[in-house]
């Protein structure tokens, strides 16, 4: 089965069981600062499994989902990691719950997919002190014939999902798994077991919680379903492979570094582990880039991430003889033309993709020829001393300074005659993401998931700052993305130079000039064709379905959103612009509070 064949079958299955497909939403969360990525199929509707609103397109939805994993990065290069993945996923928002959830699994995966029954287990939730023992589940199971002996208890460290981020909707899930048939490493090999007996496929979450910010869980008015399944995971298992990238899209991307490097895969252990890493990275490199909401690589955040990535493809290319920096983009263009149909904002960015990748190539050849050129001037003084061992501060500077990789130092060390003290390095390195966290520990707060006055408020000041740049700078101005806490918005859009003193303070002014006319805020549902046509502005199309919200506010503003706003402007308070700055090449940033 291929990667499109998969995701049609889910699709079409769930549409028939009255679901209404909806699209995936950007990989660069919205009003979220929780996590950096959209992390699973259910981040982008958290609003709605809180029952906080209603969603346009009803109760019963099923997409297909862009997801990063960002914790996944130092583990790719085996057969399994990726950063990158497709998750298929449906929900139901307050309308069907666990009996029907687990026999629509049942049978997807055995009609559907044709798996034979006797090879299916699962696993349910076990119980603890905070969450009682879900027997219903497993009820719902063998109801369906899965047999008592095939249906296993488990902690909430293996049956449990979520929340997303700090705080949100959780619950108890229900894994499905694959016999493949090997033996049982031990009496107590049982589903989750890392020795490769079975293999798992699907994932259904009972959202029946709600974790609070002091850790307790609290029952959600309404349960919700959240299910999972990966793609690239699932064609593998239902393909017979024992690695993800021995699937069809993975092997096209394969193919292309294979001739590129004059390798072939599956000859040599370590060059795989770089090919691996060399597919994977740059699949997400082009994903995160050519996202409705793409960025450029930078030090913070997902440009950070990105810039990470890039760097890391680049390192592996060269370690198989690819010294051209012009293999990311002809291994780029193979990712696009192989998911351009599902994803066609990968076609529509594609010259971004390509521009951003060549110059961040460029940039970290250049500072792996730095980071070279410092330890030929350090080398002198490390040959002098008694000790042969580089002190891991020495090789900690070199990657902090020059972001020159600690695989590099070693092997420089070692034609040298010389070793790193990599213990002292890690120590280096752990005593800096400390700081690090310390420091932008207040930065992963808040967010429009509280829904509280405020943020509200803040959330409708993004719409009347929106349509007061496109009125002051006379362009047809862009929401690349934004992110609001309870004390300040954060707005950017497409534009190639600084705001002027002038400029700033006309947009300013026009934001609270319709704050004091009190202009009112209404609400309509309509198709997103009929709300284009109606002149509301829909950045973020991909996000949205069939019938979307389209929010006006007065005579000044119309736009495609998801909510919630105020229902007057009258109360919102002082709007002032605190800050404008450059976000990337071509974007800037505002930060703005209502006082």
């Amino acid at each position: 089965m291929t990667s499109n064949e998969l995701r049609k079958k889910y699709i079409e299955f769930f549409v028939k069981k009255g679901h209404k497909q909806i699209s995936g939403a950007s990989l660069i969360p919205e009003n979220d600062p929780t996590v950096l990525f959209t992390t699973a199929g259910m981040h982008p509707l958290v609003p709605y499994l809180m029952g906080a609103q209603e969603h346009p397109m009803g109760r019963r939805l099923t997409d297909y989902q862009k997801c990063i994993r960002t914790g996944d990065i130092d583990s790719v290069g085996d057969p399994h990691h990726l950063t990158f993945f497709e998750m298929l996923g449906n929900w139901s928002l307050g309308d069907y719950f666990k009996k029907e959830m687990i026999a629509y699994s049942y049978e997807f995966l055995t009609k559907e997919l044709g798996i034979d029954p006797s090879k299916l287990s699962v696993t349910v939730f076990e119980g603890d002190s905070e969450v009682e023992r879900d027997n219903e589940a497993a009820a719902a199971w063998e109801s369906n014939g899965i047999p008592k002996e095939r249906i296993f208890f488990m902690s909430r460290e293996d049956n449990w999902w979520g929340p997303a981020g700090s705080t949100g909707p959780c619950g108890p899930d229900s894994e499905m798994f694959i016999d493949t048939g090997r033996p049982k490493c031990s009496d107590d090999c049982k589903p989750g077991c890392s020795c490769g007996k079975y293999f798992e496929i699907w994932n259904d979450v009972f959202m029946q919680y709600n974790k609070t910010a002091d850790g307790k869980f609290e029952k959600l008015s309404r349960p919700c379903i959240d299910t999972g399944m990966g793609i690239e995971r699932t064609v593998a298992i239902l393909s017979g492979k024992k690695s993800v990238y021995e699937i069809d899209t993975f092997t096209t991307i394969i193919k292309k570094i294979n001739e590129l490097s004059g390798k072939t895969y599956g000859e040599d252990e370590k060059t795989d582990i770089s090919i691996r890493i060399i597919a994977d990275h740059v699949r997400t490199s082009v994903f995160i880039l050519g996202d409705q909401n793409g960025i450029a690589p930078s030090n913070i955040g997902q440009g950070y991430i990105l810039r990470r990535l890039i760097r890391r493809a680049v390192r592996h290319a060269k370690k198989i003889g690819i010294e051209n920096v012009c293999f990311l983009n002809e291994i780029a263009n193979v990712v696009i033309e192989l998911y351009k149909e599902p994803y066609p904002e990968l076609e529509q960015n594609k010259d971004f993709v390509f521009k951003n990748l060549e110059e961040e190539g460029n940039k970290f050849l250049e500072t792996l020829v730095k980071g070279e050129k410092e330890f030929e001037k350090l080398l002198p003084n490390l040959l002098k001393g008694n000790s042969k061992t580089i002190p891991g501060r020495i090789a900690f500077k070199l990657y902090d300074t020059y972001e020159f990789p600690l695989e590099l130092t070693v092997e420089l060390a070692r034609e040298n005659g010389l070793s790193v003290d990599e213990n002292g390095f890690n120590e280096a390195f752990k005593k800096h993401q400390e700081t690090s966290r310390t420091a932008t520990a207040g930065v992963f707060k808040g967010g429009l998931m509280d829904h509280s006055e405020k943020t509200t408020a803040l959330h409708t000041a993004t719409h009347l700052l929106h349509a007061a740049l496109a009125k002051v700078l006379k362009t047809s101005v862009k929401q690349l993305g934004s992110n609001i806490t309870a004390e300040r918005l954060r707005f950017d859009f497409n534009h190639d130079a600084p705001l002027t003193p002038d400029e700033l303070k006309q947009v300013e002014d026009m934001v609270n000039e319709q704050i004091k006319r009190d202009l009112p805020v209404t609400i309509d549902v309509m198709t997103l064709e009929k709300a284009k046509q109606s002149g509301a502005i829909a950045d973020f199309e991909a996000k949205y379905g069939e019938e979307v919200k389209v929010y006006t506010i007065g005579d000044f503003s119309k736009e495609v959103c998801g909510g919630p706003h105020v229902t007057h402007l009258g109360d919102m308070g002082h709007f002032k612009i605190v800050k404008e700055q450059s976000s990337s090449r071509g974007v800037r940033r505002i930060k703005a509070i209502l006082e």
